[in-house]
């Protein structure tokens, strides 16, 4: 069993990870959204930072595949060849320049937009938007790690109802960590010292799905869009006040 952890992780972090996996995806197979950010604070006290984006990156792909598979009847599926030209882009753009930009600048602009989809009237283009979104989101997902939320906002102009929400925002993440996967398998990070670690969280995962979608058939669709619009705002909050800490001196 030692053996197989990833280097210097200790059996207890091991499990703590696998937990951790099974939480975070229940959470987002029953409210669409959360649990990918709950994932990333979790893996930051656990991971060292070299590792954290391209961990978390598959370990998320792997957990969003599940979700979609399982809905997969619900997915809006015209949205994914637009989506994914920009996610292309995005990739591209967030490997080769996003790197530059003040984090805190990226968490004060996201968590704004995010306060902007759920307080205000979406315009009656933005859900046409597909290929923006996923250009703007995969250059964020390089430094910023779990945009979930951005991509949430976006499908939350569908209209879509719960299942199709859940569904469609599944779909679009698993495209987009999947490219993010292959970029940094492609220049040069090593995943197999932490493929015991990603399998068992991937499992986990599918596993929290399961829960997840069970929670999820019990609501109804006004009040799965309060909760969700509940979470998009503490998120929101969240982003925010963690850009302004550095502006603050806090």
């Amino acid at each position: 069993m030692l053996a197989l952890l990833p280097p210097d992780m200790s059996a207890e972090v091991f499990a703590a990870l696998i937990g951790t996996s099974f939480a975070t995806s229940t959470l987002t197979a029953a409210f669409g959204i959360g649990g990918g950010a709950a994932m990333l604070a979790v893996l930051a006290s656990l991971l060292p930072p070299a590792a954290l984006i391209p961990v978390h990156g598959v370990v998320q792909l792997g957990s969003n595949a599940g979700r979609a598979v399982l809905l997969r009847p619900h997915i809006r599926w015209s949205l994914a060849p637009a989506f994914l030209v920009g996610s292309l882009i995005g990739i591209a753009l967030g490997g080769a320049v996003a790197l530059r930009l003040p984090p805190e600048a990226v968490q004060l602009g996201v968590g704004g937009f995010i306060l902007w989809s759920v307080f205000a009237k979406p315009p009656a283009g933005l859900a046409r938007w597909s290929t923006l979104a996923g250009a703007v989101s995969s250059t964020l997902t390089m430094f910023f790690g779990a945009t979930g939320p951005f991509v949430a906002a976006y499908v939350k102009a569908l209209n879509l109802d719960r299942h199709g929400h859940v569904a469609t925002h599944a779909a679009l993440m698993t495209a987009q960590h999947l490219l993010k996967s292959l970029f940094f398998g492609i220049f040069g990070f090593a995943f197999a010292p932490w493929s015991a670690l990603v399998v068992g969280m991937i499992l986990a995962g599918l596993a929290g799905t399961w829960a997840g979608r069970h929670v999820l058939n019990r609501f109804s669709d006004p009040g799965f869009r309060k909760v969700l619009n509940l979470m998009l705002i503490l998120l929101a909050l969240r982003l925010i006040w963690v850009g302004l800490r550095p502006l603050l001196g806090a």
